[in-house]
């Protein structure tokens, strides 16, 4: 389980929500106090969260399940793009594809597209277009790898979606719901927290906070994967076991 520092999150800025005057109501529960005109959340709700978070998402990775990331605001996409490759979990980053989850069918056919300019690349093929033709095909590519590249490895829905900044990324949340795919996120004081199945109470504009609460996730979901491996190597070797007892009768 994560063993939330909750000094860490207070110097990572995780505690300052919004102006009072621009809150969602529904986040009462996690507002410590108000100063200066901005809420601040309770620290203490905010560490409890993570670690019930962590504990669930490290769970879903050790089921051999995928895990992907969305965050496509400024502060928060270079953080998260590094955080899900050191995991190996696919995320997006740029502009969210709708219907990325509700019709995955289609998002499968443009990863499919990207793979076949690639083999074509790699096979000669590529090679006998035209200059035009070989433009054209690199501008396609190009452009599927900026909104698809690291979820090309995704062969199935997702176990679940980790969101930060829940009102930004309010189509990926609404596809998820849809599809009953669990939803976690940071959640600021300006957002609706009820759709949401795990709620991190957190500031999610500010980079060190999301640094702060993504480096506790990412350690969870390392750990779940590395209990798989784990478990898998444990299984192999048990079933090698009698066959090399077998060996050494003989």
């Amino acid at each position: 389980m994560a063993n939330v520092d909750i000094k860490e999150l207070l110097d990572s800025g995780v505690h300052f929500g919004h102006l009072t005057r621009k809150w969602d109501p529904n986040m009462a529960p996690y507002i410590y106090t108000e100063r200066n005109g901005v809420h601040i959340i309770d620290l203490y709700k905010t560490a409890a969260k993570i670690e019930e978070t962590s504990a669930a998402l490290e769970k879903i990775a050790n089921s051999g399940r995928k895990i992907l990331f969305v965050a496509t605001k400024k502060q928060a996409k270079d953080i998260v793009a590094e955080k899900a490759k050191s995991i190996n979990m696919p995320y997006i980053t740029e502009r969210w594809p709708g219907g990325m989850l509700t019709n995955f069918v289609t998002i499968r056919k443009a990863v499919k597209k990207m793979t076949a300019i690639d083999r074509m690349k790699q096979d000669g093929s590529f090679d006998a277009l035209s200059k035009r033709e070989k433009l054209q095909i690199n501008r396609q590519r190009e452009k599927l790898e900026k909104n698809l590249g690291s979820i090309t490895d995704m062969t199935r829905l997702p176990g679940a979606l980790f969101v930060v900044d829940v009102k930004k990324e309010h189509i990926a949340v609404a596809e998820a719901k849809n599809l009953n795919i669990p939803i976690f996120a940071m959640v600021d004081t300006n957002s609706d927290p009820r759709p949401i199945d795990f709620v991190i109470p957190s500031n999610d504009d500010a980079s060190k906070s999301i640094d702060k609460v993504l480096g506790y996730i990412t350690d969870a979901i390392a750990n779940g994967l590395a209990e798989r491996k784990a478990g898998k190597e444990k299984a192999k070797a048990e079933k090698a076991a009698p066959k090399a007892e077998t060996t050494e009768e003989a």
